[in-house]
């Protein structure tokens, strides 16, 4: 059941190139038997001039009389004309081995075209699969899926079959509940991990209820859908999280300190002399909203009006917050003001 897109555009693409094949294959066939067959008439006709010009070279037929000379002649210029004739049969069979082997080398391109567009389209389909879920249990009764590392667990309680309706193959079934359950251990975990799970939460609780979204089994791909996607875009941020945390320093960060769903970047450089905390509000709409933001200057003059005046050229997508923290450094950072 995972990535039905996938495996809808994986199948679709086999069955392009195995139609593709059938003919490349059914063409090659069909000129084989054609070259086969001229081959053998081409062997015929050897066989037969070999055949009339050891009977031209033989004593006894210089020994005939006039009137056999004189049909030996006939029949020698009857044999230089089949002559003529079977080479003019073996170049017009080389020309058209000539023109199957250009078709040959044109099919041998169009397929490693359609290899070439194939590897493009299964990239393109890796880049963009949000499949966030695994599915662990799949029974009468339910169904479990697990997001992000096992933290996050979906279970899915189904009800009757639902008359007249099938999905994949097999009848419907209507859904009872859908249970969100976190595992992650907030004490242990870190505040990058435990924010980004707050963000997943905070999605799930303002959808309302899930039932009402996903009463049948036919609308739980899109549900699953819907919930990678969120689980996706957290994901990234909680890498960017520990990006900064770890490598903050090339963009003069100070600090990258995490609070509930806020996160506050201290940036300090002695070089703009200005020392300042940027905090930044996120939700479950990251990355495709700006963010809310205060600033609290420390030292210079490095305040509200120019921290927005820097935010308002960096448009919202991927990466967003690295994007904010390193447009920071670049504009504002690299010189006095």
């Amino acid at each position: 059941m995972k990535s039905c897109f996938t495996k809808e555009a994986k199948i679709l693409s086999h069955n392009e190139k195995e139609t593709l094949y059938r003919k490349l294959l059914q063409s090659a066939e069909e000129q084989y038997r054609k070259l086969q067959s001229r081959i053998e008439k081409v062997d015929g006709w050897m066989k037969e001039a070999e055949s009339s010009v050891v009977a031209l070279e033989s004593d006894s037929f210089w020994h005939e009389d006039a009137a056999g000379c004189s049909a030996g002649t006939a029949g020698g210029q009857n044999v230089q004309e089949e002559l003529q004739s079977i080479t003019a049969q073996e170049e017009e069979l080389l020309r058209e081995l000539s023109e199957m082997d250009a078709e040959d080398e044109l099919h041998l391109a169009e397929m490693e075209k359609l290899k070439n567009t194939e590897r493009a389209c299964l990239e393109i389909l890796k880049k963009y699969d949000f499949t966030e879920w695994e599915l662990m249990e799949w029974s009468e009764q339910q169904a479990v899926f697990n997001f992000l590392y096992d933290s996050v667990t979906l279970t899915v309680v189904f009800g009757p079959p639902t008359d007249g309706e099938f999905f994949a193959a097999h009848p419907s079934r209507s859904i009872v509940s859908l249970d969100f359950e976190s595992f992650l251990d907030e004490e242990q975990a870190p505040p990058s991990s435990c924010l980004v799970q707050k963000l997943i939460f905070q999605f799930i609780e303002s959808q309302g209820s899930w039932q009402k979204k996903c009463p049948k089994l036919c609308y739980l791909p899109q549900a699953l859908c819907d919930i990678s996607l969120v689980v996706n875009r957290c994901k990234i941020l909680g890498e960017e999280l520990e990006f900064l945390q770890r490598w903050g320093a090339k963009f003069q960060l100070l600090e990258t300190d995490i609070k509930d769903t806020e996160v506050k970047l201290l940036f300090s450089s002695s070089v703009a002399f200005a020392k300042f905390e940027l905090a930044l509000a996120l939700s479950h709409h990251y990355p495709s909203a700006v963010l809310p933001f205060r600033v609290q200057t420390h030292i210079g003059n490095i305040g509200e009006k120019e921290i927005a005046a820097v935010l308002s050229r960096v448009p919202a997508g991927h990466h967003y917050l690295q994007r904010i923290a390193s447009s920071i450094h670049q504009n504002l950072l690299q010189g006095p003001r």
